[in-house]
């Protein structure tokens, strides 16, 4: 197995491709395959208009033959933190296959095929990462596995070839029927899919935010701009903040205050970080007591996110862009939105329907005609306010009277009941077990119990063989088990031993703090003291070496930590605060 023939994906990044099942591979030309991924945004653009991505959006280009890989349709979308925006476009797969049944959907992402890892449980045993290669496809809204053949059918490809695209494509097209997965391996991906369409609002969360009047009225048109405000100030830099200064787009004197639509991963982003805002910019907040401090705080950091953005790009030119009208699939698109009830019901001028129109066109522009090139998100804003209606300071403020009520953000918090709960499921019972088992040149050895065997699906292989066979090796392993477990621990000890004496020596060991305990807890790590190695033999060094001090090493690195990052976003106050630990900054000048 070349593992360099395989996709390198990008962390946090998903790629799907969709294939034109033909049995003679006629047909798949660049129009056909055009017209069907218009078709598709079309079809769907009720679900993507109003979503809002963490990173990127669903797109769909046209692909020509390259490397073994067919014509096709396909993008990639990178989600950041948000992995909902992962599943949530396996939901839209699984809805195009079944939509277009002439296509057939692969998709990765880092991990390689993910949609098997959710089903591990019931995956034939024959099924692994080097095995599974071009056999993974979603087809007529459900998984299809290309099987391995066997004395009841001659079907699929052996477990040690890896077909090619092409070769997996025309057995698919074939034999759809003995291609798809097993009824668990299906309801697996289905529960994890559970709740779509609906969960795509139950996903977000409103709040309200004391935001400039500019901002209130960009949202207004382009809520999907929350997200890349949101990025900007929670990566923000030293450059960044230097353009917070002042703020010379969106002055705090305008501020009003109005709902923000978040998703939960933006709005927590957003509330969890600790930040104080420079006295030259004119943010100033309220005490905590104050009852709207929330929401002068997230309006506080919002405009931080939307002048950083607004700061990284030039002044876009004032002439108008061609009117969308003259786009001959506009029309199209748009009788597909009023089919699909997208304007729900309002009446066509009205302010609703005319934010829903901006919306529509935006997608259009970025998602369907994507020929023309994207603007950054700085430059839409900008356009966004030169173009837009005058700002009616009065009219903002009377809307604060009619705000909807804040949604309820206790998700936050997870109790300890809820983290019992958890931990309980039956796909995290095994989490002990795995820890506590010993790891190979192949990986982690899955601890199988009972229940685990119950449920693993078999393939035709295993209706003939290993029945016998697993009943010796449970027997064996049942009476070495003890005897086994003794000689692993006692190995292990002696390994760590041998580690401490290499590191007496070492400017590694030297760097950690060892308690002032004389005697030795033998469950307890230990490396050398801080001092030379003796030729006293083994016996002397292990009277050099002591416990290390683990509550001491854990807050000295923590705290080191914390101070480079400087009062920026970083793993330490990240982790601190998810502990609802809040450590004031270092006023130490040294």
């Amino acid at each position: 197995m070349d593992f360099l023939q395989r996709t390198v994906v990008v962390e946090d990044m998903v790629q799907y491709k969709l294939f034109l099942l033909q049995p003679d591979g006629s047909d798949v030309t660049e129009e056909r395959l055009t017209h069907l991924a218009e078709e598709i945004l079309v079809k769907f653009a009720p679900l993507l208009v109003q979503y809002i991505w963490q990173n990127q959006p669903f797109n769909l280009t046209y692909h020509s033959e390259k490397g073994g890989v067919p014509a096709h349709i396909g993008g990639s979308t990178q989600f950041g933190e948000n992995v909902e925006d992962e599943w949530f476009i396996v939901y839209l797969l699984l809805q195009i296959t079944e939509a277009f049944p002439e296509l057939a959907a692969r998709v990765e992402d880092n991990d390689g095929e993910f949609l098997l890892i959710e089903a591990a449980d019931y995956l034939p045993k024959w099924l692994n990462p080097d095995s599974s290669q071009n056999r993974v496809f979603l087809h007529r809204g459900e998984v299809h596995i290309l099987p391995c053949p066997s004395k009841f059918s001659t079907v699929g490809f052996s477990k040690d070839v890896v077909p090619s695209l092409s070769q997996a494509l025309a057995e698919l097209c074939s034999h759809p029927h003995v291609c798809q997965a097993s009824p668990k391996i299906c309801s697996a991906l289905k529960k994890r899919l559970k709740g779509y369409p609906e969960k795509i609002k139950t996903g977000l969360h409103q709040a309200h935010c004391f935001i400039p009047a500019g901002i209130a009225m960009v949202l207004a048109q382009r809520p999907q701009l929350v997200a890349h405000a949101v990025s900007a100030f929670y990566l923000r830099d030293p450059v960044d903040l230097q353009a917070c200064r002042s703020f010379k787009i969106f002055s705090p004197e305008t501020r009003v205050l109005t709902s923000v639509t978040f998703t939960r991963c933006l709005y927590a982003q957003l509330l969890q970080q600790q930040f104080t805002s420079d006295r030259r910019s004119g943010f100033t907040l309220p005490p905590h007591s104050h009852p709207q401090y929330r929401a002068h705080e997230l309006g506080m950091k919002l405009a931080h996110g939307f002048e950083i953005l607004c700061s990284r790009v030039r002044l876009p030119s004032s002439e108008p862009d061609a009117p969308i009208s003259c786009n001959p699939q506009w029309k199209r698109f748009l009788e597909s939105l009023k089919k699909n009830d997208y304007f729900q019901g309002e009446l066509e001028g009205s302010t609703r329907y005319r934010e829903l129109m901006r919306s529509a066109e935006h997608f259009f522009k970025q998602s369907v005609a994507f020929e023309s090139s994207a603007l950054s998100p700085g430059e839409e804003i900008l356009l966004l306010m030169q173009n837009g209606h005058p700002l009616n300071l009065e009219e903002l403020k009377e809307r604060e009277q009619q705000l909807p009520q804040e949604d309820d953000d206790s998700w936050l918090e997870i109790t300890a009941q809820d983290l019992d709960h958890f931990l309980t499921q039956p796909t995290h019972q095994g989490m002990k077990k795995f820890l506590d088992t010993m790891s190979s040149h192949e990986g982690a050895e899955v601890p199988w119990d009972g229940s685990r065997n119950e449920m693993e699906e078999l393939d035709s292989d295993d209706l003939d063989d290993d029945d016998e066979s697993d009943k010796e090796r449970e027997e064996e392993t049942s009476g070495d088990t003890e005897q086994n477990g003794t000689e692993t621990l006692n190995d292990l000890r002696s390994y760590m031993d041998q580690m401490d004496e290499e590191l007496m020596s070492t400017k590694i060991g030297q760097s950690f703090t060892n308690s002032k305990k004389t005697d030795l807890d033998n469950s307890s790590p230990h490396l050398p003291v801080n001092s030379p190695p003796t030729q006293g033999g083994s016996e002397q060094n292990e009277e050099e070496i002591r416990p290390l001090d683990l509550d001491v090493n854990l807050v000295t690195n923590l705290l080191e930590s914390l101070s480079c990052q400087a009062g920026l976003a970083g793993p330490a106050s990240n982790l601190l605060q998810s502990l609802g630990i809040n450590l004031p900054a270092n006023s130490d000048p040294s």
